[in-house]
């Protein structure tokens, strides 16, 4: 089975901590894309999702434009190697229940980003049904903001 590095889509452009949300939202319909990578030029710091900016900030009456990304992405640092195995990558993502995740190199440099559409691209991938199941189950509902 080949690497991960042979499905990244490169050259991903990323966010920094201190950027609004309002570019980060720019961005992502310039780009067409549903997350960017958040870097703070030395490592990554996390991700934030189009769904990262309707929940904790647009839901939340949070301004776009003086709200810092740092304050409503999803911190975090799980990504995966650019050397990592296919099947490898597709368990991570479906255990962690996450649909996109940075690649770094092994400088800790953000190289690209892998999608769960990007694996399901593939033919004869073994896990894809099983990573969609996990990643698609429903977490515990809030009532308290209902």
């Amino acid at each position: 089975m080949p690497t991960i590095s042979k499905l990244i889509t490169r050259n991903v452009v990323v966010v920094r901590p201190d950027e609004s949300v309002q570019r980060a939202a720019q961005l992502m319909s310039k780009l067409n894309v549903g997350a960017l990578p958040v870097y703070d030029g030395v490592a990554l710091q996390g991700i934030v999702t189009d769904r990262d900016i309707t929940v904790r900030a647009t839901a939340t009456g949070l301004d776009a434009a003086s709200t810092a990304v740092s304050e409503v992405m999803t911190a975090q640092t799980l990504s995966c190697a650019q050397e990592d195995q296919i099947e490898d990558v597709l368990r991570l993502m479906g255990e962690a229940q996450v649909r996109r995740l940075p690649v770094l190199d092994r400088s800790g440099d953000i190289v690209g980003i892998v999608s769960l559409g990007d694996l399901a691209a593939i033919e004869g991938l073994n896990r894809i049904d099983t990573a969609l199941r996990e990643i698609s189950a429903p977490g515990e509902l809030d009532h308290s903001v209902l």
